[in-house]
């Protein structure tokens, strides 16, 4: 294992004993000792989510992951591609692969970019028109055209975005930067995930330890009956009766732990329930956006129908990140369109696009950008061939594509206004600059300052990393 990150020992145990036989917050925060070159160090056996130096000054502190799932249509959205726009449907230029699927492909033709494009900011960035409050941003937005996976299956294609890995039960990404980095709120998770819909296994710690799991937010209403967290609060009882019987949990976990020597699963419950006794202080306050001005409520779409749930969740976002949470997800589903693409790209684009672009307005005034990573996309893209979803006479839609679609990323140290890479004639493969999954995770974590080859964790007799045995940094989109 890397020596940056030990196993869990005595020497951590004795914290965790120390730190559940009381708030364990002071204790917490005691650790964090910042020093001049903005870095930190902890003292030894200090929590596993206190704050940890990096392995080269770090580009970006934070992360917001907003998670298109189904497969945006690439060559719809930001790939625009002549050839297919003047062959819409004409028969097929190339041949399907053998190897995959071709149900409602059987009369298939090509189809043409279903929005139109304009060019957008001094980078003269072409984009869908469907995009206009995204487009004022294209100054800060670095285009990845020819990202590339391995399935165009969806919960196969997710979980490899989601954790690196096709099948096997291996951390998410957030976990794994929550577990190199830590968070700089102790009152906080690391790892939050607003609205999930991948599915608990693509926001799990696996065999890293429980506390560095993904926190999922279920309600961003306003509803007093719908709690963000469930399980989080007993208004049944007062505080002071929950500390004691956390207390008493923790002493029976302790002398558990005692006789066991080591259990990484015991010891991220003593700390998940600390953690959670902490949150029921901070997260109310986050959670709560009325004490928002209205003016940033109108910024991200809040109030308006269309808008307002994802509004909600990307507000949430800048205010979690603003907080310290290191690693923030936002997912939006609806994006897979096998049939009525025109009008199903219109409504989710309708639904993202304010909120999204204030949010990229909200962190650049607050001086936040700079430090965060804002990346966007799905499993996936689309093809540019069409599919019939529901038999002839119904608005064609596109199949999956994993051989090369687009995703973007802004701040956190990446260069704006760019795109890199590109695919074929008709949008369908990555041929030059193609970024694989893997090659996307290591440049997330060199922009962290993390060395995707360095950040390991020994299960099952070998190291196991976020990219496994793969990734190449992308170095040409860094600042």
């Amino acid at each position: 294992m890397n020596p940056l990150y030990p196993p869990f020992g005595p020497s951590r145990r004795n914290f965790l004993r120390t730190a559940a036989g009381g708030f364990g917050s002071l204790a917490l925060n005691a650790i964090l000792q910042q020093t001049a070159s903005g870095k930190s160090s902890i003292a030894p056996g200090g929590s596993p989510l206190s704050v940890k130096n990096t392995h080269f000054p770090a580009r970006a502190k934070r992360i917001i992951f907003l998670f298109m799932s189904g497969g945006p249509s690439q060559m719809d959205l930001f790939d625009y591609k002549p050839r297919l726009a003047n062959g819409s449907g004409n028969k097929l230029p190339y041949q399907l692969p053998k190897t995959e699927a071709t149900v409602g492909l059987e009369n298939t033709r090509l189809l043409g970019p279903v929005s139109g494009f304009q060019h957008a900011g001094e980078s003269g960035l072409y984009m869908s028109d469907l995009l206009p409050h995204t487009a004022r941003h294209a100054d800060d937005l670095c285009v990845l055209r020819a990202v590339h996976a391995d399935s165009p299956n969806h919960p196969v294609a997710i979980r490899q975005l989601h954790t690196g890995n096709l099948f096997d039960v291996v951390p998410s990404m957030g976990s794994w930067f929550s577990y190199g980095l830590g968070t700089e709120n102790q009152q906080l998770p690391s790892y939050i995930t607003i609205l999930p819909s991948e599915g608990e296994r693509n926001f799990s710690s696996a065999f890293l330890p429980a506390i560095h799991q993904g926190t999922a937010i279920q309600h961003v209403g306003s509803s007093p009956d719908k709690a963000p967290i469930r399980n989080l609060t007993d208004a049944s009882l007062p505080k002071e009766v929950q500390r004691r019987r956390i207390d008493l949990i923790q002493t029976m976990n302790r002398r558990q732990l005692d006789r066991l020597q080591t259990d990484q699963q015991m010891e991220g419950v003593i700390e998940s329930f600390e953690l959670a006794f902490r949150m029921q202080i901070e997260t109310p306050r986050l959670v709560d956006l009325s004490t928002e001005s209205k003016t940033t409520l109108d910024l991200y779409g809040i109030g308006d129908k269309t808008t307002d749930t994802f509004g909600r969740q990307c507000l949430l976002a800048r205010r979690f990140a603003e907080a310290g949470v290191r690693f923030i997800q936002v997912s939006l589903g609806g994006w897979d369109h096998h049939g009525k693409i025109a009008d199903g790209l219109k409504k989710e684009c309708a639904t993202s696009d304010k909120p999204v672009a204030g949010l990229l307005t909200d962190l650049k005034s607050r001086g936040l950008l700079e430090d965060t990573l804002v990346l966007w996309g799905g499993e996936f893209g689309r093809t540019p061939h069409t599919q019939q979803n529901n038999g002839a006479g119904e608005a064609p839609g596109r199949e999956h594509n994993q051989h090369g679609f687009t995703m973007w990323m802004a701040g956190g140290g990446v260069k704006g206004g760019m795109t890199h890479g590109t695919t074929d004639d008709f949008g369908y493969h990555a041929v030059d600059g193609q970024v694989h999954i893997n090659d996307l995770h290591a440049t997330m974590l060199h922009l962290m300052g993390l060395d995707h080859e360095r950040l390991t964790f020994e299960h099952h007799g070998r190291p196991f990393r976020l990219t496994d045995v793969a990734g190449n940094v992308v170095n040409d989109i860094i600042a």
